[in-house]
């Protein structure tokens, strides 16, 4: 897979771009926003269609329930806003009003993860992909690259229920080509391998991939499976992978409770029980600093994932 690693497209302007494409063949799709349209990239969509745009200031509770009732009367609502405020402030109205009663909402978390940078601890989502996986009636994705969420967006506006898109901040490698198909139900088995099998999920998909790189001096060949839909879970290729390689590694830019590596865990122990290894964020909150920095610090850049499966695997 030839990858060039210093070309970046934006996620969140994936999302911004797809929504509004989308819009033009559909007028029942709304966008929603809490006062962070240039952030989250509806302002691409409120630009185009300002009469299908709300802005309700920073209230995420009153975002999401708005959402619903919009969905209620036919609408399909993109309800955008940091992750961290979206799945935090508004879980109850998320859980009591759209998931109880499967609203048609779909819900973009955007700025999600350690990547947000200097914004700090506050602003950095490391526990939302729990939070909503949790939920009954509730689909979690976390896309990888800029073709990748256009395909999730395009996916959520034709499923009927509701969707957590979790988007990142930083520009990312674009790994999927434009032929590129999203299939809900399949994880993507990106290279194969015989030694161990690396899950990977959202925008730190490149620091695995430039891992198999590492690995493969050493002779560790890695199986690498990107899994863009955290729920439902591909149990199925999951499975098959470890039985070949007997090894399992998760990395996420995520809290490792809850996350990637907790499903995987519960999927193995209960049909293919095997060792597992799970990187990311490990029960702290984040804190400031530029994204390179800071997946060094918490070992989520690919040297350090190397690192900690050659020391595994040993």
């Amino acid at each position: 897979m030839a990858i060039d690693y210093k070309v970046k497209k934006s996620i969140r302007g994936a999302f911004g771009e797809e929504l509004a494409s989308l819009g033009a063949d559909n007028p029942n799709i709304v966008a929603l926003d809490a006062d962070l349209s240039g952030s989250t990239q509806t302002s691409i969509f409120a630009k185009a269609f300002p009469e299908r745009f709300f802005d309700v200031g920073i209230a995420e509770q009153n975002l999401m329930t708005t959402a619903l009732g919009l969905s209620l009367e036919g609408k399909i609502p993109f309800a955008a806003t940091f992750a961290v405020f979206a799945t935090g402030r508004a879980y109850d109205q998320i859980r009591n009003s759209i998931c109880y009663q499967k609203g048609n909402v779909k819900i973009i978390g955007a700025h999600g993860g350690i990547t947000v940078g200097e914004d700090g601890a506050t602003h950095q989502a490391l526990e939302d992909i729990s939070l909503m996986r949790g939920l009954p009636n509730m689909v979690v994705i976390v896309p990888a690259d800029y073709n990748q969420t256009r395909q999730a967006v395009r996916f959520a506006a034709e499923h009927t229920g509701p969707v957590y898109i979790r988007l990142s901040r930083t520009n990312v490698p674009v790994v999927f080509d434009d032929g590129y198909k999203f299939n809900p139900k399949q994880a993507v088995v990106l290279k194969e391998g015989q030694d161990v099998s690396i899950f990977v999920t959202g925008d730190i998909l490149t620091e695995v991939l430039r891992a198999g790189e590492i690995l493969a001096q050493k002779g560790i060949e890695a199986e690498i499976i990107n899994v863009p839909v955290i729920k439902p879970l591909d149990s199925k290729t999951i499975i098959e992978s470890v039985n070949k390689t007997g090894f399992a590694v998760t990395v996420e830019n995520h809290s490792i409770i809850g996350g990637l590596g907790s499903a995987v865990c519960e999927c193995l122990s209960e049909a293919a029980p095997n060792k597992v290894v799970r990187i990311g964020i490990k029960d702290v909150f984040g804190q400031s600093g530029t994204p390179e920095e800071l997946l060094k610090f918490y070992g989520l850049d690919a040297e350090s994932i190397a690192k900690k499966i050659i020391e595994m695997k040993i």
